[in-house]
């Protein structure tokens, strides 16, 4: 600055419309800020209240709550800085230059304010108990939205700033194809762990099968699926390449259809045979947490009469149907043993030239 620029600001520092001006400006801010708070305050006590009367809006107090708190104190003061700068004259070329500052302060605050929101949201779904989330996926989307609400900020901020964002954008769309082709294995796991998170063909808990592999779900990853098998070691395996398998859930198993057969002796008499499928319905009936569906004679073998029995147990828990099964079998034994009704055992048919006889194997 020269000494000429001094003597020409000078006069204008003296005058008394220069201080009435600054004390203007102070002034409004001031009493701009503190009405921004107070109406703040007032807001959270009517979301306050909303939620003391209705239910639907207890739910998400808290979000609103959590996104009142984050507005940003050095904003509002800006806020209430560009107010003020409306009371008083103003040179016409800062007219664009305030115009990029309130739509700065907007933009920031308002990121500030989805930010908080997804945060809080994610935090709410992953620690409320009793619910059944992947907290590996929700990280994922939560990541994914914030970069969407961050990137769409800077984005904006540039356009409104006059800078030309087309070739910026397709430069990163550009360089994201690159990248992705680079990384496409884990990028396919990682879409997967998405996909598990969403679609939940499985949960954490939950008893799978597919190929030769069987056990429990331990942990859902980023990019692997770990799983406990019934012998106790760890398998890993991918999330893609386990999403491409038939899986079966038994978890989620509701009833166990159960067929079983045995086998009675080739000598049992037709009068015995007729009673067997009743003997068998009563057994099942006694047992008690399943459901009787059918016992027939199913064929003829070469050392026994095989019976089928079909039973429907209400409960997906294995050990529990095997102590139905097992006790369904020693009913079964009883009840042939009082009607003097035998069960076959391994035997061969030896003919000789005083007829056939039987043997046991």
């Amino acid at each position: 600055m020269t000494f000429i620029d001094k003597i020409n600001i000078l006069p204008v520092l003296m005058s008394t419309s220069f201080w009435i001006g600054v004390a203007t400006v102070v002034l409004v801010t001031l009493i701009v800020y503190w009405l921004i708070n107070r109406l703040l305050a007032l807001v959270h006590r009517t979301i306050q209240s909303w939620g003391e009367s209705r239910t639907t809006a207890r739910d998400y107090r808290y979000l609103l709550f959590d996104v009142l708190n984050k507005t940003n104190k050095l904003l509002m003061f800006v806020v209430a800085f560009l107010i003020s700068l409306r009371f008083v004259s103003l040179p016409a070329n800062l007219g664009s230059t305030l115009s990029h500052a309130w739509f700065l302060v907007l933009a920031l605050q308002v990121a500030i304010w989805l930010d908080q929101a997804v945060q809080s949201w994610l935090h709410h779904v992953i620690y409320t108990p009793g619910t059944r989330k992947n907290p590996v996926t929700l990280v994922i989307l939560g990541v994914i939205l914030r970069a969407i609400v961050w990137s769409m900020m800077l984005l904006s901020i540039l356009a409104n700033a006059g800078v030309d964002i087309t070739a910026l954008v397709a430069s990163l769309g550009v360089g994201g194809i690159a990248i992705a082709l680079a990384v496409q294995t884990v990028l396919s796991d990682v879409f997967a762990s998405l996909s598990i998170g969403f679609d939940k063909p499985f949960e954490i808990g939950d008893f799978i099968v597919f190929n030769d592999v069987a056990g429990t779900i331990e942990h859902i990853g980023l990019k692997t699926t770990r799983i406990r098998s019934l012998s106790g070691e760890q398998i890993v395996c991918g999330n893609a390449i386990l999403l491409q398998q038939i899986i079966h859930n038994y978890k989620r198993m509701q009833t166990r259809r159960i067929v079983f057969s045995f086998g009675v002796s080739l000598s049992t008499p037709p009068e015995k045979l007729r009673q067997i499928g009743d003997m068998v319905k009563q057994i099942v009936t006694d047992v008690g947490e399943t459901t009787f569906d059918r016992a027939h004679l199913l064929g003829f073998e070469s050392d026994r009469l095989s019976f089928e029995v079909v039973h429907i147990v209400s409960t997906a828990d294995y050990n529990r149907y095997m102590d139905i099964q097992q006790e369904i079998n020693i009913r079964l034994i009883e009840q042939l043993a009082e009607n003097d009704i035998r069960l076959a055992l391994p035997s061969i048919v030896v003919v000789d030239s005083q007829g056939p006889r039987q043997a046991a194997a």
